[in-house]
């Protein structure tokens, strides 16, 4: 897919957004922000830790996701006996006694990982090695994932018991951490008006693999002032308890802070949410509107913050002004 310029290109972009948008309302009410990060996430990209209660159609938002997008969907439910092996695929021997790769649920455009927190790190770190490399290898040959490739993993607020939560070092590959809230009174009645009837929604697919993949490549291409990149690693910066510069909250109430990966992650959501809306360059408020869904997860809060019940977004908000 070509275009004749970048402009017309993003004006195209976000044409195209909106009517997947519009798409995606047919079936799920509300959670606008929600579908505004995972957009941005797939074209930054980037991959997704979508954390929320039981009931609140992320697995329905997912699959809608990809039907509209015209993508591969696969769901994987993370249970404490799941082996890497049950994600990534296995070698077996066929009949004509020939070892034979079956792919696993990771071969696909869009994986929903759910409930991540509850298998082993063994095999949460299959799966996040994918996610980085964008690749398999068994028995030492490589096989290269669907591109575009997409991780949505899942995790469940409550009920902590028996999980293997992520290290700092695996969160860090998740690009966002969206938190899916309760809908409002409104947004619940209209889902169940929707929802308890005989009614069924067709789908329009309004975007294919090769047209995403073109307007990923867009995102990188648009260009950011050097005002935008100073606010961006300084607001990473910011974070570091202890470091020059640090803000006087970070001091106060953060064990750690974010790393570069922050920075990249800002500048990138930045560019997508500018498209997004019709901008050609992104600016300050467009870092400030992916600041916390950015940085929500590579913070640390140290006792004082939790005992005095300071919010990890609180944090981000204050030093983003």
């Amino acid at each position: 897919m070509t275009f004749e310029s970048d402009v017309q290109a993003i004006d195209l972009f976000g044409k195209k957004i909106e009517e997947i948008k519009r798409e995606i309302g047919k079936v799920i009410i509300g959670q606008d922000d929600v579908v505004d990060a995972l957009l941005n996430g797939i074209f930054s990209k980037g991959h997704c830790l979508l954390v929320g209660v039981p009931g609140l159609a992320k697995t329905l938002m997912v699959s809608t996701l990809a039907g509209v997008l015209d993508l591969s969907f696969s769901r994987v439910q993370f249970t404490p006996d799941l082996m890497p092996s049950d994600i990534v695929g296995t070698e077996i021997l066929d009949q004509q006694k020939q070892f034979r790769f079956i792919k696993g649920p990771v071969f696909a455009n869009i994986v929903l990982a759910d409930e991540i927190n509850r298998t082993p790190p063994k095999t949460q770190a299959a799966l996040l090695e994918a996610m980085q490399e964008k690749s398999v290898t068994i028995a030492g040959e490589t096989h290269k994932l669907p591109d575009p490739f997409f991780v949505l993993a899942t995790q469940n607020p409550i009920e902590q018991e028996g999980t293997y939560p992520l290290p700092e070092a695996q969160l860090d590959r998740f690009m966002f951490n969206i938190w899916l809230d309760y809908p409002s009174m409104e947004e619940e009645i209209n889902i169940v008006k929707s929802t308890t009837v005989n009614k069924e929604v067709s789908l329009s697919k309004m975007m294919n693999a090769e047209e995403i993949v073109a307007f990923q490549h867009l995102i990188r291409k648009i260009p950011v002032p050097d005002n935008v990149y100073e606010y961006a690693v300084n607001l990473s910066a910011q974070s570091r308890p202890g470091y020059p510069g640090a803000h006087k909250m970070a001091n106060e109430y953060l064990a750690w802070g974010a790393g570069p990966r922050s920075s990249q992650y800002l500048i990138l959501g930045a560019k997508c949410n500018a498209a997004m809306n019709g901008k050609y360059a992104p600016d300050i408020e467009d870092v400030r509107a992916v600041a916390v869904p950015v940085m929500r997860h590579r913070l640390v809060r140290n006792y004082k913050a939790e005992a005095e019940a300071i919010r990890t977004e609180t944090i981000i908000e204050t030093m983003a002004g």
